[in-house]
């Protein structure tokens, strides 16, 4: 195996961009002169309904705290029961579940396509039960779910699906925004996301029945038009306060000219990689639009004679900003192999309503990608030359390690 140059291919620091400016510090002077910093009725909140909708138009919405929060609301809003299941994919963020324990839910962890680290549709027609009640369609990364195959399967199920579009903000599926095919979408503002005011997150629905209450299961069951505190359900505070909207306002203002780059970017990566021995680049479904949270390629350990921590330290010497220390499959994490979810018990198996044991749960394709995936970060304020010079050096890695 040869040295790398003494130069690295990616001679220039990774390029960060500028994610707030004139347009959110206009609408936070505009919000400090208010009477009030209060969301309900609040001048800025109800310029975030219009900003939104002007991406995804659905009618019923509640901004929120966070993404986390907005998977939380969606499970409220199906009035789900203890013990009912929710079928998820086993590599998604730990936000995608918390509100399924916080209810009482059991997450069932299915497993996910090889090349685009969605839920894999066969594996979650082989989880449906009896007691199956919702599909969390996480769109990883930014890549759409195969929700042509899925939405038909839950239909014949009766089953409801709630989009996480968490890290899909601009992500299209066959041309249409993805949140808007489910029964609900959710969305992040986290300070790591396309789109963010540090951290908040957006519900939304076309369906009255549900949309009718979001904002009673955040806004701890008060019903605001009538300005009547006699809370008749158990719900939760996941307000999101006036100045996070203006800047969540802003932000989507710029959604077009966030996104647009790193489609072009991630786009660009994989056909400078298409031929690159041991790389297998991610796969986008003809007619859909990924929109690159990041880049996550894996590794064909057959090819190539290493480890995938020895080829991301070879990226990083190379100058490339690899990262190969990502987190696996949510049921290996300790709190699921303890069933530590309330002060070391789970009162849901405890009382006999489910016999979920998550040291038995196997999802091969999602512990072999955990096992040989590497992640490129991506964003707007990259140019091509930067991106190209990234793709020279995982070409040239590559071709070292090649058997």
């Amino acid at each position: 195996m040869s040295s790398p140059a003494t130069t690295p291919i990616v001679d220039e620091p990774f390029p960060w961009p500028q994610r707030w400016g004139d347009e959110e510090i206009a609408r936070l002077s505009a919000t400090m002169r208010q009477k009030s910093l209060f969301y309900w009725k609040g001048p800025q909140t109800e310029a975030l309904y219009p900003a939104f909708r002007a991406h995804y138009p659905l009618k019923h919405l509640f901004p929120c705290s966070c993404g986390t929060a907005s998977v939380h609301i969606a499970l409220m809003a199906l009035r789900l029961q203890p013990g009912d299941e929710v079928i998820v994919p086993a590599m998604t963020d730990m936000g995608s579940v918390l509100g399924m324990l916080h209810q009482l839910l059991v997450p069932v962890f299915v497993d996910v396509e090889p090349r685009t680290y969605n839920l894999d549709v066969k594996s979650v027609q082989a989880a449906i039960t009896p007691r199956t009640r919702a599909i969390l369609a996480v769109h990883l990364g930014g890549n759409p779910c195969d929700l042509g195959a899925l939405l038909p399967l839950a239909a014949q199920h009766k089953i409801a699906v709630i989009e996480d579009c968490a890290q899909a903000w601009g992500s299209r599926y066959q041309g249409k925004h993805v949140g808007l095919f489910g029964d609900l979408g959710c969305w992040s503002f986290n300070d790591f996301k396309h789109l963010s005011c540090g951290d908040g997150g957006m519900v939304g629905t076309n369906r009255d029945e549900l949309g009718r209450d979001l904002t009673k299961w955040g806004d701890k069951c008060y019903n605001r038009i009538t300005n009547v505190r006699n809370p008749d359900e158990l719900a939760y505070n996941y307000r999101m306060s006036e100045p996070l909207s203006a800047i969540c306002t802003a932000q989507l203002g710029k959604h077009d000219a966030i996104v647009g780059p790193r489609v072009r970017f991630g786009t660009l990566l994989t056909e400078l990689l298409q031929d690159t021995p041991g790389v297998l680049p991610p796969v986008v479904r003809p007619g859909d639009t990924h929109s690159y949270y990041n880049y996550i390629f894996r590794l064909d350990l057959n090819v190539l004679k290493t480890t995938r921590a020895e080829f991301a330290a070879a990226l990083r010497a190379e100058g490339a900003n690899a990262r190969d220390e990502l987190p696996g499959p949510v049921y290996t994490y300790e709190i699921f192999q303890r069933h530590n979810f309330f002060g070391g018990r789970w009162p849901v198996r405890d009382l006999g309503l489910t016999t979920m044991d998550y040291t038995q749960v196997k999802c091969p394709e999602a512990e072999a990608y955990h096992s040989d995936c590497i992640m490129l970060p991506i964003n707007e304020a990259m140019t091509e030359g930067y991106v190209r010079k990234v793709a020279a050096a995982v070409n040239a890695v590559a071709r070292r390690f090649a058997a």
